[in-house]
């Protein structure tokens, strides 16, 4: 019978040929461990917007810098205009259109208007104090006043409305706004009424600072202009902004 093999030996304690193995193999497996490049978690749709367009002039801030083009503010950054109008684009490949003196902090869950207004096209949850705005791929209008009041028209798709008390859910239920519908909500989130949009709602709607100027398109315009023509034909649509198209040139002709 030959011998059996005599264990390694690893400076004075013995080590079975298993073990030694396996201590050969641990300093390789960090390595490659090390060189897998780490990729931070996805941001939430309101934890981050990126600036896509100003008008009227150049104030717009993240926090109290002045913002540019390209510019990225993220949670819990605020972003406010003055005279100057503004398009942000979000994570979720939402758009979100401010108008001059609104202020609109980013949050997890949603972003938090407290004054002025935004118009949200696509898939993006909005809150203000008292209630939280739980959209299904929409475009609405959200404006808030001095006081603390709301004001939510849905143009297109549908929006729930969910009571907010120090940013927890109130009792009282949630409240579903359909399209063509206004809402309106005390600063307490109390529900004052809820009326339809009318024609001339639309008109001045579309024909206002967060429709007019801008060159960037926005992402969910197409369903809106569907539920326009076929709901509301008499109601004057604006044209989308065009991509701009590369100029061609003509190549000379040698015959």
């Amino acid at each position: 019978m030959s011998p059996l093999p005599r264990p390694a030996v690893v400076g004075s304690l013995p080590v079975r040929p298993q073990a030694a193995h396996l201590r050969l193999l641990l300093p390789a497996a960090l390595l490659a461990c090390l060189a897998i490049p780490f990729r931070p978690a996805p941001l939430r749709a309101a934890e981050a917007a990126t600036v896509r367009e100003i008008l009227d002039g150049k104030e717009l801030f993240i926090d109290e810098r002045q913002a540019r083009v390209n510019d990225k503010a993220v949670t819990p950054q605020e972003v406010s205009t003055r005279n100057s109008r503004a398009q942000l684009g979000f994570p979720s490949g939402a758009a979100g259109r401010l108008n001059r003196f609104s202020l609109l902090r980013l949050g997890q869950d949603c972003f938090l208007l407290s004054k002025g207004q935004v118009l949200v096209s696509g898939k993006q949850a909005g809150c203000t104090r008292s209630s939280r705005l739980s959209v299904r791929g929409t475009n609405y209008l959200l404006a808030v006043d001095e006081s603390g009041g709301t004001e939510l028209s849905v143009l297109e798709g549908s929006v729930e409305v969910e009571p907010l008390n120090g940013g927890q859910p109130a009792p009282g239920g949630a409240t579903t706004v359909n399209a063509g519908e206004k809402l309106q909500l005390s600063p307490a989130g109390v529900v004052l009424t809820l009326l339809k949009l009318s024609n001339g709602d639309y008109n001045a709607i579309l024909g206002g600072p967060l429709f007019q100027g801008f060159t960037t398109p926005l992402p969910a315009f197409g369903s809106l202009e569907s539920y326009l023509r076929s709901t509301m034909p008499s109601v004057s649509i604006p044209s989308a902004p065009s991509t701009p198209s590369i100029p061609s040139f003509a190549l000379p002709r040698f015959f």
